[in-house]
């Protein structure tokens, strides 16, 4: 477990405040959109779902299974089943919700902007999962500032079959506010996924959550595509090892640069972690192989660029880049 994080008591909070949105609402009254029901989406909508929240899924390729056999999350050891999942094929069907969670890809954002219309109301808020940077920018610059909150996810997940997740390893999720301190909403929501067994907490500052990620996602999501290499495999491989050792120091100088502190101990943390996780093909690594698009700019374009615009010298960060812009074409 990363330093600092704690679970929260439990998912009853009454909010109080939190930008107009929420206010005075029992989670468990609230009406939840999941968009983007691949493993993440499932996951944690899941996973909300078998506490008693009310969650509706968007789902497409899954919907008929899924309608007939339910979620399956196998989970550390045990198997966490939801029979019964509400699961739509459109937004219009779902309507207007209190919270929507974005799990797409942050490559389909350009799709948001005909799914999430028909699932607003005046005070609907938007947590978005996603990688990397700018997708609360893209939010926020849509639909306002004031609904937009976003979460990192430190979660080993795989879709195995239609409705059926594999949980390899950790699951925390940390949640906050668009460019302000954790509100109460935020911490709301952090409580209703501890109390559906999920390890969360609330930050102050989401955009150095972001970074702090992206010291895990820079060196193992770019070389599972460029040296198409497992976690095991990098990790076992001493010349690999070291470049992901490089790549996530050039980024924890790019996230100290921009104002995120992090400790070193923090970066030799993401290295360990990995040890437990086996032969785990990150996202990228799987979206590549299905000859999906990957999240190239949010993951290492977007870092560089941000990084490099403060001093930054990163040559292996934007080599990377460069490459798998390349290869991914």
């Amino acid at each position: 477990m990363a330093p600092g994080r704690s679970r929260a008591p439990n998912a009853g909070l009454q909010v109080a405040a939190g930008p107009g949105i929420f206010r005075g609402m029992n989670l468990r009254e609230m009406k939840i959109a999941v968009v983007g029901s691949g493993a993440v989406g499932c996951y944690y909508g899941g996973m909300l779902a078998h506490a008693g929240c009310d969650v509706r899924f968007l789902m497409r390729a899954d919907l008929a299974a899924v309608r007939e056999r339910g979620l399956t999350i196998h989970t550390q050891g045990r198997t966490v089943a939801v029979p019964r999942v509400t699961a739509y094929g459109t937004p219009a069907e779902i309507g207007p919700v209190d919270l929507v969670i974005i799990a797409l890809k942050a490559t389909a954002n350009a799709a948001l902007e005909e799914l999430l219309p028909p699932l607003l109301g005046a005070n609907t808020a938007l947590l978005t999962l996603q990688n990397g940077l700018g997708n609360e920018e893209f939010l926020a610059a849509r639909w306002g500032a004031e609904r937009v909150m976003g979460a990192l996810c430190f979660v080993c997940l795989n879709r195995t079959a239609p409705g059926v997740i594999e949980h390899f390893d950790a699951g925390s999720i940390s949640i906050g506010e668009f460019r302000r301190p954790a509100s109460a909403r935020a911490r709301a929501v952090a409580e209703a996924f501890a109390g559906a067994g999920v390890e969360s907490r609330a930050v102050e500052n989401l955009v150095t959550e972001r970074w702090r990620k992206l010291l895990w996602n820079i060196p193992f999501n770019g070389l599972s595509i460029a040296a198409g290499a497992t976690v095991d495999v990098v990790l076992a491989d001493d010349g690999l090892r070291k470049l992901a050792r490089d790549l996530i120091a050039e980024s924890l100088d790019a996230a100290r640069r921009l104002g995120h502190e992090i400790p070193d101990e923090f970066a030799d943390w993401q290295i360990e972690r990995s040890y437990s996780m086996g032969a785990y093909q990150p996202s990228s690594m799987l979206d590549w192989q299905a000859g999906r698009p990957v999240e190239i700019e949010a993951i290492f374009g977007e870092p560089w660029r941000q990084g490099a615009g403060a001093g930054a010298v990163l040559p292996r960060v934007e080599m990377l880049y460069q490459l798998l812009k390349k290869i991914t074409a």
